[in-house]
């Protein structure tokens, strides 16, 4: 039986190695050189690795790709797309072909706020609540003074607070509600930071506050954090075009506009389609996302949130058709940076940066707006009409092969054969059985 161990992160790399692999890996023998094998021959290099997180083993790499044509507010650009899902990135590079012929890509950033709460009980009178509120108000902005230095120089620092009162809802339940412009950073740190110092303040103020002496408890802060959920930090990407240059040689325009503007509706009616539309959204914008350093997790929890916002889990994408025009449009809230974090350290997440033209944060934005409306958009058009399997299973065709160690020749073999026949793993198997026989 394994037992427990104390002061793995003092080990060295090597020890902590040798620690799995006496402890867990003892079946398999090649463990230990599979991780190796993953490490950087340039030890510079391979130290900045391990210095992102605490226990560092081995590199986990992922595809960096490229989705080309993105005409974008009269721009082209590449977009860089992180992911291991087979078919995200042709995907992504048809939608924007698609568009490239008609009008591109049109977006804008709706507004940039992003939030923090100081999360506190108070279960005394909340009219003196409201009172200490607002004398100790611009107390706590001046705390921050040292902190918001360098942002306010650029242009942000906080915007407002103001207190709200949930104790209805949970008894002695209170929170300040902290606004703030953190430009080019995503800003989290700062966030925090900015929202633990006016906490500390807060409390201390509240020491000398006459009523709360006199007459009731002093309030308790239970945590000060950032939120994820930034709904007005919101960015808009749309496509338009006539509906009848949507006609191609599978489809008339009009049906296929009709057929498509349903499919959304449907998104946005029944929920459990709702999950795996904006699933599909992710895909896009997480690739973008994780090619460019971002926080994708924080990014998901605060789109899905949106997804929420109306008590109910819906469609993030919007399609009609009026006097003959098609229009695709999507609304998404998105805190991200173009510095601080891994953009700046990260090789990979520098050239993304340098591939994308070294958009700042808004203009990033942007980007992740129409890579999950390219997306989605690639998504829905094969549902409603050829099936989402034909083109997926396509491109799933490489991984089958790899995991029937397939070699070059039976590769190109069975992509010219299945062209034309229909991809599962059975019939991949039935055809590599055939030819080697």
């Amino acid at each position: 039986m394994n037992q427990p161990v104390s002061g793995f992160s003092k080990k060295t790399k090597a020890e902590k190695i040798d620690w799995l692999a006496k402890n867990y890996l003892q079946s398999n023998s090649d463990s230990v050189q599979i991780l190796k094998k993953y490490w950087n021959e340039d030890a510079q290099l391979q130290q900045l690795h391990d210095d992102f997180i605490e226990n560092t083993l081995s590199n986990y790499y992922l595809p960096f790709g490229i989705a080309p044509n993105f005409l974008i507010n009269g721009e082209l650009f590449a977009l860089p797309m992180v992911t291991e899902e087979s078919s995200v990135v042709a995907a992504a590079s048809n939608a924007a072909k698609f568009w490239l012929e008609r009008g591109g890509f049109k977006t804008s950033v709706i507004s940039t706020e992003k939030n923090g709460q100081i999360h506190f009980n108070f279960y005394g009178d909340e009219k003196s609540m409201e009172t200490f509120f607002e004398v100790v108000k611009p107390k706590l902005r001046n705390s921050i003074e040292s902190i918001e230095k360098n942002m306010k120089a650029r242009g942000g620092g906080l915007l407002d607070l103001s207190l709200v009162d949930k104790s209805h809802i949970l008894e002695g339940y209170f929170y300040i509600h902290a606004t703030f412009e953190t430009l080019d950073a995503m800003g989290a740190n700062f966030i925090n930071s900015c929202l633990e110092q006016m906490a500390h303040t807060f409390e201390e103020e509240a020491q000398n506050f006459e009523t709360f002496q006199k007459k009731e408890t002093y309030p308790e802060v239970v945590m000060s954090i950032l939120s994820n959920y930034v709904p007005e930090c919101l960015v808009r990407a749309e496509v338009s075009c006539k509906v009848e240059e949507l006609t191609t040689k599978h489809y008339e325009g009009r049906q296929f506009a009709e057929k498509f503007v349903r499919a959304i509706e449907i998104a946005k009616t029944e929920s459990r389609r709702a999950v795996t539309h904006n699933k599909g959204i992710m895909n896009g914008v997480d690739a973008v996302v994780l090619a460019t350093g971002n926080d994708f997790r924080a990014v998901e929890a605060g789109v899905h949130a949106y997804a929420a916002r109306n008590s109910y889990y819906s469609s993030l994408t919007h399609a009609k058709i009026e006097e003959g025009v098609f229009t695709f449009w999507i609304e998404l809230p998105l805190a991200v940076g173009t510095i601080g974090g891994l953009t700046s350290l990260h090789p990979l997440t520098k050239l993304a940066f340098e591939i994308l033209q070294k958009p700042d944060a808004k203009q990033l934005m942007e980007i992740l707006a129409v890579a999950g409306l390219a997306q989605n958009f690639a998504a829905v058009r094969s549902l409603v009409t050829t099936g989402i399997q034909k083109g997926h299973m396509k491109m799933h065709l490489m991984n089958i092969l790899n995991q029937l160690k397939a070699t070059k020749e039976e590769k190109e073999k069975a992509m010219d054969y299945f062209k034309e026949n229909a991809v599962s793993h059975s019939a991949v198997v039935s055809f590599l059985e055939k030819l080697r026989k």
